[in-house]
């Protein structure tokens, strides 16, 4: 496998920046294709603790070249803060890190345009993270946004931004009754990112094609999880961009041919965050046993994440979706100490049992879930780095899911250092 795509197969949150940081041994290239800083992968090495919002998880292997794709929002000062921070952690960080020249950027005006429509909707919030994605997603479809390479123009900078600003002051100061921005001030600001970022703004359509004709081995890193997909997912509770397999060629500027395997990341369990349906949701001890075992609050926001049993009519829409050949299972360990677990295999919607995953909010919001039980295990799987190690039931849970899907197990992660981690394929 020398060219391929890690995707979540979830809501999110499902562990891709462990399982990217694991693959990525020996890759060329790890090129990330779509959303913003609302992702956030964390990466354990030797006990230091890596988080990732905007830089592919590869950034932490030497010798592979990491991708900013064209796909992606960047907010300039996190991603020089994030930049900051694994520079502190001894992360070399210059010509292995490339930044389209076409990803477009957040701006200002984009978060607090996110956290005021947020508070409009009042009940029905999304639970966005508040970091501008849809705003900027918003402008980059409405045809006004800033690209990263318009930075580093201070004329096109001008005409762009006095022209958005006249836009959001008004939506800002006369609709929502907030301080709007100084147009003198954001545009200095936005000539000193250029400036910082300027040695890593580059046609990352023209090295792509590059590395794939040339042959390079290829890491396709996902952001957020197919259920969260603007298209495939749970609209309107989802993210603004496309983190399934379709996002890759329009976020990289790849023929969907430069693919050759897809790896699905599928938590043991299942979480999200925000609102939105969730049938297999636990609001009691399970699910605060789950949470707490897990260490389930947001990388990016902190916030608790909603917690229940494994969904496997989602995870088959996902793996159908997406064409997923493998999975990787990660927290197989927070399962210890189950004596039976539930897997969610159909759903029952207004009195009928199906199996197909609901492209209907409406019918998704009322779907129950149809529970298997197996049989949980004795001891701990927890560092676990041998497959014979692993007892019966819990290789027999994972199996389970694999069949289920449709794929092969590709790896279990036991735990979240980078050598926790049980090789099957």
């Amino acid at each position: 496998m020398s060219r391929i795509a890690v995707i979540g197969a979830q809501w999110g949150d499902e562990g891709k920046g462990k399982v990217v940081d694991f693959l990525a041994e020996g890759m060329d290239v790890v090129a990330r294709y779509s959303g913003g800083p609302n992702a956030g992968h964390t990466v354990i090495i030797n006990g230091t603790k890596y988080i990732l919002h905007l830089i592919p998880s590869g950034i932490l292997r030497k010798g592979t070249t990491c991708v900013m794709g064209n796909g992606m929002v960047v907010d300039p000062e996190s991603l020089l803060e994030e930049m900051e921070q694994l520079r502190s952690l001894g992360v070399y960080i210059g010509e292995n890190l490339l930044i389209s020249e076409s990803a477009h950027v957040i701006m200002p005006y984009h978060k607090k345009l996110d956290a005021l429509n947020e508070r409009v909707k009042g009940k029905k919030q999304i639970g966005t993270t508040l970091r501008g994605i849809g705003p900027a997603y918003s402008d980059k479809a409405s045809r006004i946004g800033i690209r990263m390479c318009e930075l580093l123009d201070r004329d096109v900078l001008r005409e762009k931004l006095e022209f958005n600003l006249k836009l959001k002051n008004t939506l800002i100061e006369h609709f929502f009754g907030e301080r709007g921005y100084s147009f003198d001030e954001l545009y200095e600001k936005a000539i000193s990112w250029g400036e910082e970022l300027k040695p890593f703004i580059k046609n990352t359509t023209s090295f792509m094609k590059e590395a794939v004709s040339s042959g390079k081995s290829i890491l396709y890193e996902g952001a957020q999880g197919t259920m969260l997909d603007i298209d495939h997912g749970t609209y309107p509770y989802v993210t603004s961009s496309n983190p399934t397999i379709g996002g890759i060629s329009t976020g990289l500027g790849v023929p969907p041919t430069a693919v050759d395997q897809v790896v699905g990341v599928v938590k043991a369990y299942t979480t999200r965050v925000g609102g939105g349906p969730f049938p297999t949701e636990e609001t009691g001890a399970i699910g605060d046993e789950l949470r707490n075992k897990g260490g389930e609050y947001g990388a990016t926001t902190g916030r608790p994440r909603r917690c229940g049993w494994l969904d496997l009519v989602a995870l088959k829409y996902a793996a159908w979706v997406n064409g997923l050949n493998y999975i990787a299972v990660t927290k197989l360990d927070v399962l210890d100490g189950f004596d039976t677990i539930k897997v969610c295999v159909a759903y029952e919607i207004d009195g009928e049992i199906t199996e197909e995953f609901p492209t209907n909010h409406v019918s998704f919001m009322k779907a129950k879930p149809v529970y298997k039980e197996l049989p949980g295990w004795s001891g701990s799987v927890k560092g676990i780095s041998d497959r014979n190690k692993l007892p019966k039931e819990a290789v027999n849970y994972v199996n389970f899911i694999a069949e289920n899907m449709g794929v092969k197990v590709l790896l279990v992660s036991t735990g979240a250092e980078r050598r926790e981690t049980v090789v099957f394929e």
